[in-house]
């Protein structure tokens, strides 16, 4: 049977943010501004750009916002045409035109695990890519597209890493792996382990290709202490059955699920935007020379 091809993509989404309140009490995270855009926009962009051009967002509890952004507001395109501004106008229809997004809700917020379980109907047996928009990756080759280029070379599933200090593995999924040729083959995953049992400094970063075998495994893994799902439970018992593979992403990396990843993401891009760039860089060198 002939391999089925990479099309679609889960942005789960329905999880409260409470890192960033009080502003994520009304605002879903994935809606707050990197710049001049919100980042779950960064996150679609980047899987259209893989040529993954189907997507699901797992919505849900006051996350109505996201779908506004992406469906079209005939009302302000015609008013944004009316005064003159056509290239506003080009830039909010290319917007709700990009892609045709599907929404489910997550009714119960039981782990990244049971987010990506929830979106199990729609994928089918096709394999499928997951992104947290919070991550925020850019450079020449998107990091989806990096992840791509292996699983379509191997037909497995394939991880996002990146090289952490080991005063930061505490925070995050860590690997175990073992070179396989110009592979990278991953044994295991400890979620969040101290540096004395890190089996390596290689973490996970939100980039998942995964084949529908997962879905398997999440259906069998136990919820945890809190409850949760864990999606890298289910990870590490798809290891133990078939290939899984990392990829050490390359790009500029932001983890802008945390205030200080935030700022700094917005405080760099905005230094790199072409109509900010100037105003921006004046600014803080007359505060740095007040300072």
């Amino acid at each position: 049977m002939p391999k089925k091809p990479l099309r679609k993509v889960v942005f789960p989404a329905a999880g409260m943010g409470t890192r960033f309140l009080p502003a994520t009490k009304a605002i879903p995270k994935e809606m707050l501004t990197i710049v001049d855009k919100p980042l779950i926009q960064y996150g679609v962009e980047e899987s259209l750009a893989s040529s993954m051009d189907e997507i699901l967002i797992i919505t849900g509890r006051g996350k109505n916002t996201i779908e506004d952004h992406f469906d079209i507001s005939a009302e302000l395109e015609r008013n944004l045409l009316a005064v003159g501004k056509e290239k506003m106008f080009k830039k909010i229809s290319r917007i709700s035109r990009m892609a045709n997004i599907a929404y489910v809700r997550q009714k119960q917020a039981l782990g990244l695990g049971h987010a990506v379980l929830c979106a199990a109907p729609w994928i089918g047996d096709e394999p499928f890519g997951v992104q947290l928009a919070d991550e925020l990756i850019l450079g020449k080759e998107p990091a989806m597209q990096q992840l791509r280029t292996v699983h379509e070379a191997t037909g497995a599933s394939v991880i996002g890493l990146v090289e952490v200090a080991s005063s930061d593995v505490h925070k995050y999924g860590i690997v175990k792996a073992k070179q396989e040729g110009d592979l990278l083959r991953l044994d295991s995953m400890i979620e969040k382990p101290s540096a004395d049992y890190a089996p390596s400094n290689l973490a996970i970063v939100g980039r998942y290709i995964f084949t529908p075998t997962l879905f398997e495994k999440l259906k069998d893994t136990k919820p945890s202490i809190n409850g949760e799902i864990q999606l890298t439970d289910a990870m590490n018992q798809l290891a133990h059955e078939e290939a899984v593979y990392g990829v050490v992403l390359t790009g500029q990396r932001f983890d802008a699920g945390n205030p200080e990843g935030f700022l700094a993401a917005n405080a760099i891009l905005g230094l790199q935007h072409p109509d900010y760039a100037p105003a921006l860089t004046l600014l803080l060198a007359n505060i740095l020379a007040k300072n």
